[in-house]
């Protein structure tokens, strides 16, 4: 049996993406991937854990009010334990790059809130299928963090419409484009107390 905070639930992850790109599980929007992957944890996790989909905060008794966001896309938890997870999944299809990238920073920062409330660790998994998201034109503003520096990191401001609204990344966050099929890409980012690159 696993420790508690012992679970590598980005190797599951990974896993379900290398099931993705080699077309065992096949995705096509959002919620695919987030039944898709939780079919799969369900399947692959020691039976202890339990895994949710869009489940409120206020569950695990945090204050909405203290959150960017109420609910979660997927979470894994112990119910035995302290241990829990969450998974929030981005997998924009309709363009809107400069306000896709904000929305997967604003994910980003609310998983550092959840892991500051006491979550163990969480994900941010984001798919595209459009090279615009991490092709090289376009290098200013919010388009530099996902092309050319593949870094997200510091105070992030947003790219268009009202420009007061900022997130603070507490950790820097590695971007790493793995390949899927054809224009369609990844990339994981691992929130934890003390994120590293």
């Amino acid at each position: 049996m696993q420790e508690v905070n012992d679970l590598d639930l980005q190797a599951q992850v990974v896993g379900f993406m290398n099931q993705v790109s080699d077309g065992t599980i096949e995705i096509y929007n959002e919620f695919s991937i987030q039944f898709e992957l939780a079919i799969f944890l369900r399947a692959d996790l020691p039976k202890e854990y339990k895994i949710q989909l869009e489940r409120n905060i206020n569950y695990f008794g945090l204050d909405k009010g203290h959150f960017l966001k109420k609910e979660m896309d997927i979470v894994v938890f112990n119910p035995a334990t302290e241990e829990k997870h969450c998974i929030e999944i981005k997998y924009p299809t309709n363009g809107q790059y400069p306000e896709q990238m904000f929305s997967m920073c604003k994910d980003i920062k609310f998983l550092e809130e959840l892991v500051d409330a006491g979550f163990s660790d969480s994900y941010c998994l984001v798919v595209v299928n459009d090279p615009l998201f991490y092709s090289n034109k376009g290098e200013e503003g919010i388009y530099r963090l996902f092309r050319k520096e593949k870094r997200l990191k510091g105070t992030i401001q947003k790219p268009t419409g009202k420009k007061d609204i900022t997130y603070h990344l507490n950790h820097e966050y590695k971007i790493e484009w793995n390949n899927i099929s054809g224009a369609e890409k990844y990339f994981i980012a691992k929130v934890e107390r003390n994120s590293k690159i």
